[in-house]
């Protein structure tokens, strides 16, 4: 049924599954300039982490082997890709923080300049912005 709504979507975070929920935040924290309040359950297992009104959750897998990256069973998927404003700028600020660069910047087919971050538990997470 096709009818107008005025409810509406408001934003969306997706979840990854980490070994270490504690360690994987501040990895996010200190080399991508995401914030976090606090974690959930004790010991802690859950956490929301945000920049720029975007959110990210984490949450400590019970067995590591369940953290599996996207890239290692599609290659060269991310497990989260990010548009934004200035790509350039923000690829200089995380090479600044020592994030992990997965691959530098380019221009794709697809009309993006982009780069890619993997975390510490091997997520790929891309960030692009439209090429005009």
């Amino acid at each position: 049924m096709n009818s107008p709504s005025s409810t509406r979507l408001t934003a969306s975070a997706p979840v990854l599954l980490v070994k270490n929920v504690v360690a994987a935040a501040n990895h996010y924290r200190d080399a991508m300039g995401f914030e976090y309040e606090r974690f959930w359950d004790d010991p802690p297992a859950f956490v929301i982490l945000k920049r720029d009104g975007m959110f990210v959750m984490l949450r400590q897998a019970e067995d590591p082997s369940h953290v599996v990256p996207h890239w290692t069973v599609s290659d060269k998927l991310w497990n989260i890709y990010f548009w934004v404003s200035d790509v350039e700028a923000l690829h200089a600020e995380f090479v600044r923080r020592g994030a992990s660069i997965d691959y530098g910047l380019c221009d794709q087919p697809y009309g993006c300049r982009e780069f890619g971050v993997q975390d510490v538990d091997g997520h790929d997470l891309g960030f692009g912005q439209p090429v005009k």
